[in-house]
């Protein structure tokens, strides 16, 4: 059996390079290919970051010392998973004044 501290270090590990990867997705959007390598791979490393964290709470672990955190996070993950792949390219998904058209219509 692998110990807890392990799962807990690889869980660390995994949340790190999503956020990172997360960060960076303005700068891969200016390239349509890596925007869409940039996507997959945050689907695919947020996925691998719930399992973790799902695998750390069954094996009794704790994270940043609670052991409550790492199911809610796991489903947090998987969420976010879903929201990466949305690719909706500056469309109007609120329906909100846009305030880049605000100042637009006063002038005509």
């Amino acid at each position: 059996m692998v110990e807890t501290e392990f799962i807990e270090a690889i869980a660390q590990s995994m949340c790190f390079l999503s956020l990172t990867a997360f960060i960076f997705i303005a700068t891969f959007s200016r390239n349509e290919k890596m925007e869409l390598i940039a996507q997959n791979f945050i689907m695919f490393s947020l996925i691998v970051t719930a399992v973790i964290l799902w695998w750390l709470s069954s094996a009794g672990g704790e994270l940043w010392g609670s052991n409550y955190l790492p199911k809610p996070l796991s489903v947090l993950c998987l969420v976010v998973a879903i929201a990466a792949r949305m690719n909706i390219k500056g469309q109007n998904v609120s329906f909100g004044a846009n305030p880049h058209s605000i100042g637009r219509k006063e002038e005509e």
